[in-house]
């Protein structure tokens, strides 16, 4: 009789981590970040129907890349456990604090348990009265949670991305100024190539501060035109987007079913 393979447990997770990671990385980034109007929600998605954006609760909404039926599943799983809270507790429970922990028990408990990690990268963000009082939060494959301040980068290369932003993000941003700085960040995404997105090829959203109770809404057509007419002045707003060599702009990257989240080849990543 053979004796069966012996693989360390901390080969498995280096091994899972990786496949993850390198999964996530092949996807162009999306950005989530804070302004004066609310938290403004931008990445590169040729899908209309395959959102990687997307309501979870009144002031809460979800952000993700990756595999897009393997985010859409945790974005409905959200919305139920937001609803369960709110109707169970009080709606004063439902926060996206709580949220992201679940979450990341969630994510955790896949990581370890199952085979195959989740491949996503997703983002809870709750929009406050105030700018000072907006809560991002970032999830990664593995389950762990941190707290974002400002701007938050998912995917791709976002170590690049993030610098781009940092250069350029300023607290109290109007929204024609926070569309430029997005904009500015996701373009540079190439090997040395600046790409520019049309708005065929985004995805844009917005917990808006100015509405009363559900606040998160979506911004294409006119609006998102115009929105990039005032981010990039002197430029024509529908210039052609060719995805940088490498990336993938299909279903692979950006979508998200219900209302955020991106897909993969076949069934969308």
């Amino acid at each position: 009789m053979s004796m069966p393979f012996y693989v360390s447990p901390e080969q498995v997770m280096k091994d899972k981590a990786d496949f993850a990671r390198k999964a996530i990385a092949r996807i162009r980034s999306g950005v989530v970040l804070t302004c004066e109007p609310g938290i403004l929600f931008v990445a590169p998605n040729p899908s209309r129907t395959l959102r990687k954006f997307g309501e979870i609760y009144d002031r809460i909404a979800f952000a993700a890349v990756g595999r897009y039926n393997e985010f859409e599943s945790l974005r409905k799983a959200g919305v139920r456990y937001a609803d369960t809270t709110g109707f169970q507790y009080d709606r004063q429970d439902v926060t996206a604090r709580g949220l992201a922990n679940w979450y990341g028990q969630l994510l955790g408990t896949l990581f370890t348990d199952s085979n195959k990690p989740y491949e996503v990268e997703i983002v809870v963000a709750e929009l406050g009265k105030i700018e000072d009082d907006d809560q991002i939060y970032r999830i990664t494959f593995e389950g762990s949670v941190a707290e974002e301040h400002g701007f938050v980068v998912m995917g791709g290369q976002a170590d690049k991305v993030a610098g781009v932003l940092k250069e350029h993000y300023s607290a109290g941003m109007d929204m024609p100024a926070a569309m430029a700085v997005a904009m500015t960040a996701l373009e540079s995404q190439g090997d040395g190539e600046k790409t520019e997105l049309s708005e065929a090829h985004l995805e844009v959203a917005l917990l808006d501060r100015s509405r009363p109770h559900r606040t998160f809404r979506r911004l294409g057509g006119d609006r998102l035109a115009e929105m990039l007419a005032q981010a990039r002045p002197g430029r024509p707003a529908e210039a052609a987007a060719q995805p940088p060599a490498g990336q993938s702009s299909s279903a692979d990257e950006p979508s998200d079913g219900a209302g955020e989240a991106e897909p993969e080849a076949g069934s969308g990543e």
